[in-house]
């Protein structure tokens, strides 16, 4: 049962039918009116959700489960941020407020959650493909009358991807798709690129199908040109299109029946529309124009950055809650990120910065503030902002190319063919390393050591803490390193004086941090400051544990790997990454090639997806948190520790 109360009209909706049932075409604003408001109600107490980009398309959700036989017709959202009135509309109003909290629902549509959830989102620009995928599928079954809806951003819209799957749209003519554009002009940050400022022309000027129209109706009732006077305009329907809108229309070049742009804040006349629409057959696309944000005051005046996902906030003042702290906080791996590029573009005039379309979430947009010609955002592009950053690099540049690790993933041919297989100098600043929190599976980053490491000339790295950061940062843009990937997690790091003096780090040298007797922890990244916890912990019982912060994944430091098998019959190897082909799995690799045959036991992310929750719950969930690691070692040790406790009370 919800604890959070709904209006009169959507309390009477439980499922989407309830809607088409219960109510008139005429009481949808009324309900979007509501689910706006338990949108606010519920999140602004909760936070930890995006906001928003859901508030944005609120009318147009109404609209769409209004029109459309939901779940028989298929609706696919792209990303995903947008989706939260579609939950509470689909059957999870009592469980919103339980939204990317462990154990309770998605803040993405998720298959496995609901048969409303046609497809599973969390990236971008998948959902024309997805949709198309759909509606080909139903017309080979013969299921003439589905429908099949994408919902898209002009963000997303401009990631490969969307465009791929337009391209075949175009080509499956008798497919029964309908792409929604829903133009608010941002992602997360502003939007950027050309195609931005095409959709800014087509929605300033008089846009072609309003003319068109007009035009249609009126050759119909002119006499002198007969009966076939609409027969004649269609015929001349190219040149049309280009006297009014001064050049092609993009997506109707691509087969597209283009329809637009439309009031997106408008229910009734966007459930209209959509009526008509459903009985036009093929691809078609209907350009609607909404406000990020849109119906709540402070965040559809505020900044949309910040209203992305703003956390708890008072929704009477719009003030949005910040705990303060009682001590210095260490700063966020991103800030030090931000800041230190900048630092090192000082001091090398070769440093450039890309990003595809997260300045502010990289912190990449401190250094498009100090050096706008230096730092790009180039968008929703992964792909793109690779290859980008290779042909900087053929010119002498260097290039940090920051891209969360769960968004590399789709550059990864890039990678390899366009930046390894050329031994360029690319950094690559992988944002978001490990398990992220509550935006759960599609973000966790959790493959980029073992998907890294395979790859020849590439140098795989991890810094423990800010100041290894920063040295791993400058050590990369010293000349000829080649490519260079350094990998660093979500939230804050351990060092509230972390503005060190640069040093140079030996590629593919680690470090000892603890000298110890009993046995050996080899740590790479963050996780080893949860292996200093609970070494502290362990001196009082006794312990001697050694730990090695490795740094390096790949080249891996043999000469340290051979003192620790050398002198340690017991080892573990801990990260925030997948087990699978990860950093332990290439010490085990060193262990079996050079005949070394000690006891280890790794500890990092299973072989799974491991779904959302806080942090600190996932690290415990997947078994290396302090805790996890104490009792690892004291299983490995679990004689010798009797021992040592005993001979302590006996003293």
């Amino acid at each position: 049962m919800s604890i959070y109360k709904a209006g009169p009209f959507l309390e009477q909706i439980n499922i989407p039918s309830d809607l088409r049932e219960k109510f008139k075409i005429d009481d949808l604003d009324k309900i979007s009116n509501e689910l706006r408001q338990y949108i606010v109600d519920v999140i602004s107490e909760i936070g930890n959700s995006h906001f928003g980009a859901s508030l944005g398309v609120v009318e147009l959700t109404v609209a769409l489960h209004y029109v459309f036989n939901t779940p028989e017709d298929q609706l696919v959202w792209d990303v995903g941020h947008q989706a939260y009135g579609h939950k509470i509309l689909t059957g999870r109003r009592a469980q919103f407020h339980t939204n990317r909290l462990k154990g309770g629902i998605s803040g993405f549509p998720k298959r496995s959650e609901s048969e409303y959830d046609t497809f599973g989102v969390g990236h971008s620009s998948t959902s024309i493909s997805a949709a198309l995928g759909m509606a080909v599928a139903s017309r080979y079954k013969g299921e003439k009358y589905k429908q099949h809806i994408a919902v898209i951003g002009d963000g997303a819209m401009t990631a490969g991807l969307a465009f791929e799957g337009m391209n075949h749209s175009g080509f499956e003519k008798d497919a029964n798709l309908l792409v929604i554009l829903n133009d608010n002009c941002m992602s997360i940050d502003p939007n950027v690129g050309a195609l931005k400022e095409y959709l800014t022309d087509i929605t300033t000027s008089h846009t072609y199908n309003k003319l068109k129209d007009e035009v249609w109706n009126l050759l119909g009732k002119i006499s002198k040109f007969g009966p076939d006077a609409q027969t004649i305009a269609s015929k001349v329907s190219t040149a049309l299109k280009g006297s009014l809108l001064k050049q092609s229309n993009l997506f109707e070049s691509l087969n597209f029946r283009y329809f637009g742009p439309v009031d997106g804040h408008d229910a009734i006349g966007l459930a209209r529309v959509l009526e008509d629409l459903k009985d036009i057959p093929g691809p078609k696309i209907l350009h609607c124009l909404t406000k990020k944000g849109a119906g709540y005051k402070f965040s559809e005046e505020g900044d949309p950055t910040k209203w992305h996902a703003p956390g708890v906030f008072n929704k009477e003042t719009g003030e949005i809650v910040k705990i303060m702290p009682k001590s210095p906080q260490a700063p966020k791996y991103q800030d030090v990120f931000g800041y230190t590029i900048v630092e090192l573009a000082e001091k090398n005039s070769k440093v450039m910065g890309v990003t595809p379309a997260m300045p502010s979430g990289s912190s990449l947009n401190i250094m498009m503030k100090a050096m706008p010609n230096r730092a790009f955002d180039v968008g929703i592009a992964e792909q793109h902002a690779v290859t980008f950053s290779a042909g900087l690099a053929t010119q002498g540049l260097v290039p940090f190319c920051n891209i969360y690790s769960s968004f590399m993933q789709r550059a990864y041919d890039q990678v390899l063919h366009d930046v390894a297989l050329q031994n360029l100098n690319v950094v690559f600043c992988l944002d978001r390393g490990g398990l992220v929190g509550a935006d759960g599976a599609t973000h966790h980053g959790a493959y980029d050591l073992a998907y890294m490491r395979c790859i020849p000339n590439m140098v795989v790295s991890a810094p423990m803490n800010e100041e290894e950061l920063r040295n791993l940062m400058f050590t990369a843009q010293l000349e000829n390193k080649g490519p260079f990937s350094i990998r660093y997690p979500r939230g804050n790091g351990v060092m509230t004086e972390w503005k060190t003096p640069f040093k140079e780090i030996k590629v593919g040298t680690g470090r000892k941090i603890t000298n110890g007797n009993d046995l050996a922890i080899l740590s790479i990244g963050h996780p080893g400051n949860f292996v200093q916890e609970a070494i502290q912990e362990l001196k009082e019982e006794g312990v001697s544990v050694a730990h090695y912060d490795m740094r390096f994944v790949k080249p891996i430091d043999q000469v340290m790997l051979h003192e620790v098998f050398t002198k340690f019959k017991k080892v573990i190897t801990i990260e925030d990454g997948c087990l699978m082909g990860g950093f332990g799995s290439a010490v085990v690799e060193f262990m079996i090639d050079q005949k070394y045959n000690s006891e280890i036991v790794r500890l990092g992310i299973p072989d799974e997806y491991i779904h959302h929750g806080t942090q600190d719950e996932l690290w415990e969930d997947c078994g290396f948190d302090k805790k996890a690691i104490l009792k690892t070692i004291k299983k490995m040790l679990s004689i010798s520790i009797v021992e040592k406790k005993s001979s302590k009370e006996a003293v």
